[in-house]
């Protein structure tokens, strides 16, 4: 029976080999660890073509590996009119090429609020992410795009910014990144069951609770400061309860991905998988 989640990495594991190297080899890499997700780290930018893209999509169908793409770091649904079309752009082609390359998921960072609040830079988020998945959906494209969680308040992308995206928009549906929503925090909290269970709760009152069925997460350990997120840190190195947000995981029955981020990617990859089977008492 296959488990309730698939493990894997954003970006290809330190451990992929040169030959054949690239994608392909990244997910014949996580094959062999017995990881099964790939997120395609196409974050400073989308440079990959068709036929790549046809030979990711036969690897990973023929390996049995999910596919998702992070789109490039410089997307700001709030940017001007200017500025949007260049971060427009460059989530459609994340859209477009990810879909050749068997990519179901989309995640992107929503951008900023620029020192303004929320309920004032939301609508045109929300007008501007509809437009886009409307564009996807003419050209046959199925793809779901996935506003990120960010580790910062001063970023656009709370959890509740992100629930409103996807219960707005059909095709639209939000990565999850616990480290991050500690993070943002700045305070230590958002790092007990409790918080977790909240969490899951807001996501299966916003999106019902099919939405707990299909979770993409981001999940990594963290430095912040007062701030916000500094940086991503190996697991053991921060003091995420990791633990805490898996148990909350198996209480609320939920199934999906989770993608390691950390700088030792596949090898704490494996360990979430291992720490998830201890847990939830499933097995491979």
């Amino acid at each position: 029976m296959a488990l309730s989640f698939r493990f894997g990495t954003v970006g290809s594991p330190r451990s992929t080999p040169p030959k054949p190297g690239g994608s392909v080899g990244a997910i014949l890499r996580l094959r062999e660890l017995d990881l099964d997700a790939l997120e395609l780290g196409w974050v400073q930018a989308v440079r990959v073509s068709e036929s790549t893209c046809t030979e990711i999509r036969a690897a990973a169908a023929a390996q049995d590996v999910l596919i998702s793409v992070h789109a490039p770091y410089f997307i700001n649904l709030n940017a001007d009119e200017a500025e949007w079309a260049k971060s427009r752009k460059r989530l459609m082609d994340a859209a477009h090429y990810g879909h050749l390359a068997g990519a179901t998921d989309i995640v992107f960072h929503p951008g900023s609020y620029f020192g303004r609040r929320p309920e004032e830079v939301l609508p045109t988020v929300l007008r501007r992410l509809g437009e886009c998945v409307a564009e996807l959906r003419q050209r046959g494209n199925p793809v779901v795009l996935r506003p990120e969680t960010m580790g910062k308040a001063a970023m656009l992308g709370s959890l509740e910014d992100t629930l409103l995206m996807s219960r707005e928009i059909e095709g639209v549906a939000p990565c999850i990144d616990f480290a991050h929503l500690h993070a943002r925090a700045g305070d230590g909290s958002m790092n007990s069951y409790a918080e977790w269970q909240k969490v899951l709760e807001q996501i299966a009152q916003a999106l019902g609770e099919e939405a707990l069925q299909d979770l993409h997460i981001h999940l990594s350990g963290i430095e912040y400061s007062a701030k916000g997120e500094r940086e991503h840190l190996i697991l053991q190195d921060s003091d995420l309860d990791v633990e805490a947000i898996l148990r909350a995981l198996k209480d609320f029955r939920c199934r999906g991905r989770i993608l390691c981020e950390s700088p030792v990617l596949e090898d704490d990859a494996l360990i979430l998988r291992r720490l998830w089977l201890e847990i939830s008492g499933e097995s491979p």
